[in-house]
């Protein structure tokens, strides 16, 4: 655990019913007189959904816009270069992302391209960049990425399938919106994989190198939340107070690991989600019971501390007993939620292992990670969650 750290999040986070409504009202202090609306095509032309409201929120306070609708699930290069064109042709001066964690991340990307150069792929790794961006609002849809409050942009080169991630203190937006009555349609589907992805949130920040007290108050609360809700979101999209619940647990989810840093899970997900355009919370939440099983030894009191948290019974356990109960713990909640038990479901090939192991190590998250492994290791991992 770090002794010395700084913490950073948003300046101003709005949470809770209603608070899309504040969108305009937001733009205005901030002086966006011309913003670029970043969002899907599906979102875009949903009635009365998330676009719709930010849309009438910016025309009551006299704000003008256009719309970019071309993310695509695992935001590609090419999303951020039309966004990118669309700003310009627009005379833009700012953006607004309305969607899950692709929009989030498409928008940082076109924030980055703008001013910070178009080779984005070079721009891969932590603190590259010395440009600022536009201002970057982001109205968030899901419970699960928390891109809409973190540092990172994550990418996909379409040529090489390589996912990457360019993280920044940059990146941060200036303003959140979680609004939970935007998530009450989100298909079961989509809510368990982003909840899961916020449950890996919890999980790795809590395990890593880099953790601190802030963010394990955070991660913990997080986890219990999770364990609470999850389950309950997924059954019953309209439950208000499951969504609620499992919206403050993905920005806390979001707060601890935009500064606890994550580790494997992350970055071997990022390869599968790259190589096989595989949505990212079932990546993560597929690999974690096997890479966290691998890493209870570096730290079986947390992942005891995890099987409590998610609800287990620890009672005269011995520390690798409970440990291995926090693990169950994480199979349990995906199992019930429908996800897979493993990455073959999701087209995973045994001849990318080589390959997508080496890029693994060298992706950001990995550094954090509690147990450190070599290529072969991760090798490995990726062949226990194939054969699972």
């Amino acid at each position: 655990m770090k002794t010395n750290y700084d913490f950073m999040m948003p300046s101003v986070n709005f949470f809770g019913p209603g608070v899309i409504a504040k969108i305009g009202e937001r733009a205005k202090l901030l002086g966006m007189n011309n913003i670029l609306i970043v969002t899907d095509s599906f979102l875009h032309h949903l009635k009365d959904g998330p676009v719709k409201q930010t849309e009438e929120s910016l025309r009551l306070a006299g704000i003008s816009y256009t719309i970019f609708d071309g993310v695509e699930p695992n935001p590609k290069i090419r999303n951020v270069q039309a966004g990118a064109a669309m700003y310009q042709e627009n005379n833009c001066d700012s953006i607004i992302t309305v969607g899950g964690g692709s929009a989030h991340d498409c928008g940082k990307g076109i924030g980055i391209a703008l001013t910070n150069g178009e080779d984005l792929a070079k721009l891969a790794g932590i603190e590259t960049l010395t440009q600022p961006l536009p201002p970057l609002m982001a109205v968030n849809t899901t419970a699960g990425t928390a891109s809409e409050i973190t540092r990172h942009a994550v990418l996909t080169n379409e040529d090489t399938h390589l996912k990457f991630v360019i993280v920044s203190w940059r990146n941060v937006p200036l303003v959140s919106f979680n609004d939970p009555l935007l998530m009450l349609d989100v298909p079961s589907k989509l809510t368990a994989a982003t909840g899961m992805d916020a449950l890996c949130h919890c999980v790795e920040s809590y395990v890593s190198e880099n953790r601190n007290p802030i963010t394990d108050a955070q991660a913990i609360q997080g986890m219990k939340l999770i364990g609470q809700y999850l389950r309950r979101a997924v059954a019953n999209g309209h439950d208000v107070e499951a969504r609620t619940n499992m919206a403050y647990a993905s920005l806390l989810a979001g707060m601890a690991f935009n500064n606890a840093d994550l580790g494997y899970v992350h970055a071997m997900a990022h390869q599968l989600g790259g190589q096989y355009d595989a949505p990212h919370g079932v990546c993560c939440a597929v690999l974690m019971p096997t890479v966290e099983r691998w890493n209870m030894i570096a730290s079986p009191e947390r992942f005891a501390d995890i099987a409590t948290f998610l609800g287990e019974n620890i009672t005269r356990l011995s520390p690798m007993e409970a440990a291995e109960k926090g693990i169950h713990a994480l199979e349990r909640i995906s199992e019930d939620v429908g996800i897979p038990t493993n990455i073959k479901s999701i087209g995973a090939d045994p001849k990318d292992f080589e390959l997508m192991a080496e890029n693994a190590l060298k992706d950001g998250n990995a550094f954090s990670n509690p147990r450190k492994g070599t290529k072969s290791d991760i090798v490995e991992l990726f062949t226990r969650s194939y054969e699972a």
